[in-house]
């Protein structure tokens, strides 16, 4: 089992910048991708940027040049950093690991523009 913690959602204008963490504890060997996942009010759950054991990372095209995700192995955590935040960005993000035939996620992290 995995256990997989979020932080650092919030309110944010747009245009500005956020960065996500993801926490990853209990049995985490052989995790073999980390990846973030967002979903919007009455939309799909869609991939958002991954990161293999190796490093290789792919991006959404409508985040790539914006977001840069990124892993602490040291602290088992991985990162995603959102810059130029835009209308298509607000949703909940969410943490997922593959580990073996298993995927794990996180509860969500919600991020939202002020008004």
């Amino acid at each position: 089992q995995v256990q997989l913690v979020e932080s650092g959602g919030g309110l944010v204008q747009p245009g500005g910048s956020l960065r996500l963490s993801c926490a990853a504890s209990g049995s985490i060997s052989n995790i073999y991708i980390w990846a973030w996942y967002r979903q919007a009010p009455g939309k799909q759950r869609e991939l958002v940027a991954d990161i293999t054991r190796g490093g290789s990372t792919n991006y959404a095209d409508s985040v790539k040049g914006r977001f840069t995700i990124s892993r602490d192995n040291a602290k088992n955590t991985v990162y995603l950093q959102m810059n130029q935040l835009n209308p298509a960005d607000p949703a909940v993000y969410y943490c997922t690991v593959r580990q073996g035939a298993y995927a794990y996620w996180g509860q969500g992290t919600q991020v939202t523009f002020s008004l």
